[in-house]
């Protein structure tokens, strides 16, 4: 009697395999980026669209330029340094110089990515570490913003938290929530930004804790400063419509590589990002903080993850030593 034959399959982890990849991600953020990124345009001009062109060329060059020096496979198709390249242009002033453009490009994918190894290895959100290099090298340039085209509260060229903050102008709630007012090109459109999100939420590409928690604690802690003192400090809605507080909490704090892995960590990276915009924004020097406070919780990522690890099912119990 012969035995019989069963054929074994050995392979690496993982051995559960999802129909997910970076290129389907990364191809969904890009489409759902898309009608902001076309309404920044018509708001801004050709400017917009050449900030864009340039961002998006040169993190891809910069990327090639990086992985051939590594010797490693270069593959456009991932998608990631089109995201990064549009990104960094969104949380850029409308009439940012084209040579800022492409050195904060060169910064983000070189010092933001590939220094740490690459795709999934890096620290720092790269779209970010690009606009902190340049907020610092250009100053002037960074503040300056413009009207658009379609601006009707056009009171002054400031953004709407630095009118508020320095001059206690107030801007409409239905300019900040359709773009309808000067700031970054990733400011264009809170509704815009929503929509596309709710696509990604939906397909879990993004975590949901995170934005959501950023949400509330802005709110909760623009509340407490709005009853203490309502001539100074605005309410939380204001908050949460104005800045880059929407294209942070929803494309960028949610950054897969960059945040945590477990629930209770993305509540409590979210509710850290949420305190610090606030006291930034109201007991800061500077009428924007969601860059800085993103950046500042990416470090404590790694702590956050282990703090939060899930306890393996038999351990930890009381007579273990």
């Amino acid at each position: 009697m012969g035995k019989e034959e069963t054929a074994l399959i050995l392979s690496v982890s993982p051995h559960i395999k999802s129909r997910e990849s970076v290129q389907r991600i990364m191809g969904a953020v890009i489409v759902t980026l898309l009608p902001a990124v076309g309404y920044s345009i018509y708001q801004f001009g050709v400017h917009a669209l050449l900030m864009y062109l340039v961002s998006i060329a040169t993190c891809i060059v910069s990327e090639w330029v990086a992985v051939r020096l590594r010797k490693r496979p270069f593959s456009l198709r991932d998608g990631s340094a089109v995201v990064t390249g549009i990104l960094l242009a969104m949380v850029l002033p409308p009439k940012f110089p084209l040579y800022g453009v492409i050195l904060g490009a060169v910064v983000s994918i070189l010092i933001g990515k590939q220094i740490f190894g690459g795709i999934g290895y890096n620290i720092f959100n790269p779209a970010l570490i690009g606009r902190a290099f340049l907020a610092a090298t250009y100053p002037v340039f960074i503040s300056s913003y413009v009207l658009p085209r379609a601006a009707v509260d056009a009171v002054s060229q400031a953004t709407p938290l630095a009118a508020m903050k320095f001059e206690g102008i107030m801007t409409s709630y239905g300019a900040l929530f359709f773009g309808r007012i000067g700031g970054s090109l990733g400011e264009t459109s809170a509704f815009l930004l929503i929509l596309g999100a709710i696509f990604l939420i939906v397909k879990r590409y993004i975590k949901w804790r995170i934005p959501l928690s950023i949400f509330v604690t802005v709110a909760v802690l623009g509340e407490i400063f709005h009853l203490i003192n309502p001539a100074q400090y605005p309410d939380p809605l204001f908050h949460l419509l104005a800045g880059g507080l929407m294209i942070g909490s929803l494309y960028m704090a949610t950054d897969m590589v960059t945040s945590p892995i477990t629930n209770r960590g993305c509540v409590i990276f979210g509710c850290g990002i949420g305190c610090l915009v606030v006291f930034i924004r109201l007991l800061g020097g500077l009428p924007e903080g969601v860059m800085y406070a993103i950046l500042f919780m990416n470090a404590f990522v790694p702590l956050i993850n282990k703090a939060t690890k899930p306890r393996i099912l038999g351990t930890g119990g009381r007579d273990e030593h």
